[in-house]
């Protein structure tokens, strides 16, 4: 598999050439026209990748493409897989960021989402991360799940804070159709997700990081002041960006391609010379659905005047006025051309992005 996806960077960078255009980036990770920003190691278990492997890889990267001096370089880990000889690898290999998979520091959560790690193993991780000097790393922790209590989710919060931990991500459980947890749901074999329980977890996590010095500067995600992902940013600003491997997925600023997910055959046409993916072509309102699906959920919001500017003075007279319902229940506010969130309104910004979208013209 690392052969193959080492030959797709290959054709890739060859067929960049031939269009006269520049990388984006590795492993659906945003970059930019000029060169890569950031490379992300992620889907399926990157963290069992050997250090020879990584090098490997990120060497094609820098022989084909423009990467930047500072690139951001992140892997995802399982608190399982780090240890101080893993922590050396990674590295030696140019990682210079880690997203950890906590998820919890309580065992009877962990044992309940079928973690193999336990608290004991998700501190231990992280000291060992510290220590090994990784100063910019993320660790993603899951809230509202049935049996989590609110002062079990205070004691994840206050053991984030206490130990420093640079980044935070944070999501809700969601109960996803066709799962096993979904069937065991309907069974009755488990409990249900409770709203209101996921609605107070998720305003008291903000009131206590933000109190703590962390920026929140997406719905999910809180960072030390200058510590951002700049991955994940990049996706929010509508970078472009390329993956590779399996299921990766690019994007051009108007065209979105994904690889297929067989990796047999995805292997098999690399060999053969071809990358084996598919593609669609976004339409204008579809570019603007998405910037709004993906801005409004940030710090600085919806920006009136870049809308103005990329999609024409009509779209953005009429987002302004179609605000005012959110402003008047006092989930939305106006500042400075910009559509922002409240606090309150960050629960319902999914539901709030859905209502702002434009419908396609019918074709005439």
């Amino acid at each position: 598999m690392i052969d193959a996806i080492i030959q797709e960077v290959r054709l890739s960078a060859f067929q960049a050439d031939q269009k006269d255009e520049h990388a984006g980036s590795f492993s659906s990770t945003p970059g930019g026209d000029s060169g890569i920003a950031t490379v992300y190691f992620g889907g399926g278990t990157p963290s069992l990748l050997t250090g020879n492997e990584l090098k490997r890889m990120m060497q094609a990267l820098y022989e084909n493409f423009q990467v930047w001096g500072d690139a951001e370089v992140t892997m995802e880990a399982n608190p399982d897989d780090i240890s101080a000889k893993n922590l050396e690898e990674w590295k030696s290999a140019g990682v210079n960021r880690l997203s950890i998979g906590v998820q919890s520091f309580i065992n009877h959560e962990l044992q309940w989402m079928n973690r193999v790690h336990d608290a004991a193993q998700s501190l231990q991780c992280i000291h060992l991360v510290q220590e090994a000097g990784f100063d910019n790393f993320s660790v993603d922790m899951i809230y509202g799940t049935p049996g989590l209590s609110v002062s079990d989710w205070e004691k994840n919060i206050t053991s984030l804070i206490g130990l420093q931990i640079p980044h935070i991500s944070c999501y809700a459980l969601t109960v996803e159709p066709g799962t096993a947890l979904k069937k065991m749901i309907t069974l009755k074999k488990r409990a249900d997700v409770d709203p209101e329980q996921q609605r107070t977890q998720f305003l008291l996590m903000t009131d206590w990081l933000e109190l703590a010095g962390y920026e929140h500067y997406e719905i999910s995600n809180f960072a030390r002041p200058g510590l951002r992902s700049k991955h994940n940013s990049g996706y929010w600003q509508g970078k472009h960006y390329r993956g590779f491997g399996p299921s990766a997925h690019s994007f051009d600023g108007q065209t979105r391609k994904w690889n297929i997910s067989n990796n047999e055959f995805y292997m098999k046409s690399i060999k053969a010379g071809f990358v084996p993916s598919e593609h669609e072509v976004l339409t204008n309102i579809q570019q603007l659905n998405e910037y709004i699906m993906t801005s409004i959920r940030t710090l600085e919001g919806t920006d009136l005047e870049y809308i103005a500017g990329k999609f024409g003075t009509e779209k953005s007279e009429r987002l302004a006025q179609s605000i005012n319902r959110f402003k008047n229940n006092g989930n939305v506010q106006a500042q400075d051309s910009k559509i922002i969130l409240t606090r309150e309104g960050k629960l319902f910004a999914d539901g709030i992005a859905a209502d702002l979208f434009f419908d396609e013209l019918p074709v005439p």
